[in-house]
């Protein structure tokens, strides 16, 4: 049986190599029954494909057209107004 230790290492190694059969059942059957494990896999995964997303550049989101518009004319509203520095 693997402790909590063993099995992120291996969950983390697993993002680069393919584990051997065993160690993968391993996991898996450990998955099942450690939520805390679970949660770190799940992590793992989700800043793996973020940081994939990054490099690509598709996490730079290009704002439309009216939203600029619309973010342009409410900083110029902001300025407009009295500040109240108390």
């Amino acid at each position: 049986m693997l402790n909590c230790r063993h099995v992120t290492r291996l969950v983390s190694r697993s993002m680069d190599t393919e584990l051997p059969w065993h160690q993968r059942i391993a996991v898996r059957i450990h998955l099942l029954y450690c939520v805390w494990c679970r949660r770190y896999a799940a992590q793992i995964q989700f800043l793996r494909k973020a940081a994939k997303e990054v490099a690509a550049g598709a996490a730079t989101p290009k704002l439309s057209v009216e939203a600029k518009v619309q973010m342009r004319q409410r900083m110029q509203e902001a300025l407009k107004r009295p500040r109240s520095d108390g």
